[in-house]
């Protein structure tokens, strides 16, 4: 028996290594994605492992002065954008049609909630129309959906509460054995006085947390790609 497990996993260690250099990532999200340094954290905890060679996609090349030239910057982080206007006008459409991708990672609702104003309930329509486009361009997406980081404003962040409180069942809902979604929780234990620079976007110790949560995700999201799929993440 433990000869046994001992090929299996040398099996899988072999397999992880041959897959991985063709999984295909998206950091996708907002301003919280694209004017911060999780992402080159991130990548920089994925270095030294048989991870290392996961490509970052997507059409921002943003290195909002993280100090790190090595980094591979690709994200599709868009200051500004609402989920519901991404959703409505259908543009994650076009930007997964020219940066295709295997791994999502989504950090968004922040700006329909503090400068839009949007109804929890339209956000979570928005984001299943997200997911219908993620899986339209690739059956078998890995999707990580964070329940976002806290605001300083007072109002607005009771809304957060409320949006990451539905985001569970929501995924719950549409979860899949070939195209599975996974709840991360960003806002959980991220101090607004501690971790905000501005009041909306991480400093470097939110970056730090926010990196600490995606990446367990990330790695369970692509090592699952790899068991299930392993012809094709």
């Amino acid at each position: 028996m433990v000869a046994f497990k001992l090929l299996a996993l040398t099996t899988l260690v072999a397999c992880v290594t041959a897959q991985n250099a063709t999984i295909r990532y998206m950091p996708f999200g907002d301003s919280i994605t694209e004017i911060i340094c999780w992402r080159s954290k991130l990548w920089n905890k994925l270095q030294g492992t048989e991870w290392a060679t996961v490509n970052f996609v997507g059409s921002g090349k943003t290195e909002n002065n993280c100090r790190d030239a090595k980094y591979d910057r690709d994200h599709e982080g868009h200051s500004g954008f609402l989920a519901v206007n991404i959703a409505n006008n259908k543009q994650l459409d076009g930007w997964l049609k020219t940066n295709p991708a295997d791994v999502i990672t989504m950090h968004l609702g922040t700006n329909d909630l503090v400068s839009g104003n949007k109804p929890v309930a339209d956000i979570i329509r928005a984001f299943t129309t997200l997911v219908a486009s993620m899986r339209t361009s690739n059956p078998k997406m890995k999707i990580v959906v964070a329940k976002i980081i806290p605001v300083t404003y007072t109002a607005a962040n009771t809304q957060v509460q409320a949006l990451n409180a539905a985001i569970g069942p929501w995924a719950q809902g549409l979860n899949t054995t070939a195209s599975p979604i996974w709840v991360v929780d960003q806002y959980t234990g991220f101090s607004v006085s501690g971790d905000l620079r501005d009041g909306v976007h991480p400093n470097d110790s939110g970056d730090t947390k926010m990196m600490n949560v995606w990446y367990p995700a990330l790695i369970l999201s692509m090592m699952w790609g790899v068991l299930l799929n392993p012809d094709s993440v």
